[in-house]
């Protein structure tokens, strides 16, 4: 059975990675969906995981081609690559080279449509890892969303087979505010104790150097600039309800799914899985 720890017990420890204080305390798994989220969610602290794995969910490249097109691309495949080639170079750029890539192959938006497939992939690849630093669950993209339900569903079955499970961190990327898009925030309401990590200038400037390696995504990642990184221990989602009080900033967006669709597809992967809803 798994001793159960306060979020403080959990984000203590952490934040001592992240901060350099605790080397070679654990390895550190990042589940993220697209190339680029790492480095707008943590990308100031890569650098100080030494342990590292980054597993991206999707290729980063729509089926719709509409954004390869637009950026003069004539294939997925080639999109796919040149963003890849970006993550290479913005890695590099923030020290975190030695990060272990590793990408599930998803299509770009589809991974809402594949959430019992990367739930048991990502049982197997998070085994060995301390932490696992996913999304927060807020409604901002759809494939943000799937990749915390499938990393909280991937800790459920290996609590189920091996009775302990990483401890799960989750970063903010956007989410439809009460009166505009919030970025890099947590949603408003109740929720675990977040730890904030205010930039240091020369902190903020390797990140800016790492977000200017996205070339092909530089209109899309305008917004996000703060000075400020937030994690906190995520808690016990429960998805068949939608998240940041329904208000789901993806609808407004053209990413194919809507707030009944995900929880049809939830339903569904919890059924699959053989996983009862919190």
């Amino acid at each position: 059975m798994q001793q159960r720890v306060s979020p403080a017990d959990v984000i203590a420890p952490f934040a001592a990675m992240l901060a350099g204080d605790a080397p070679g305390s654990g390895k550190a798994v990042v589940v993220i969906a697209h190339p680029d989220d790492e480095t707008v969610g943590m990308g100031s602290v890569l650098h100080c995981l030494q342990d590292l794995q980054i597993i991206h969910v999707t290729d980063g490249a729509p089926r719709d081609m509409a954004d390869a097109h637009a950026y003069g691309f004539s294939t997925c495949e080639d999109y796919s690559r040149a963003r890849r080639a970006e993550l290479n170079k913005a890695l590099a750029e923030g020290g975190a080279s030695h990060a272990a890539l590793v990408e599930l192959g998803v299509p770009d938006k589809e991974a809402a449509r594949n959430l019992p497939r990367l739930s048991t992939e990502l049982a197997r690849l998070i085994a060995s890892a301390r932490f696992v630093v996913t999304h927060c669950y807020e409604g901002g993209h759809p494939d943000h969303d799937a990749c915390a339900f499938a990393v909280h569903a991937a800790c459920r079955l290996l609590r189920q087979r091996e009775g302990l499970c990483p401890e799960i961190i989750e970063v903010p990327l956007y989410n439809a505010g009460e009166q505009a898009p919030s970025f890099q925030t947590f949603p408003a309401g109740p929720g675990p104790t977040a730890i904030e990590m205010p930039l240091p200038e020369d902190a903020l400037d390797r990140k800016r150097r790492m977000l200017a390696c996205f070339a092909t995504q530089r209109q899309v990642l305008a917004p996000f600039t703060s000075p400020v990184e937030r994690f906190r221990n995520a808690p016990a989602h429960d998805f068949q309800k939608l998240p940041n009080a329904g208000r789901l900033y993806y609808e407004t967006l053209p990413l194919g799914l809507t707030g009944a669709e995900w929880l049809v597809l939830a339903s569904g992967a919890y059924d699959e899985l053989g996983l009862s809803p919190l």
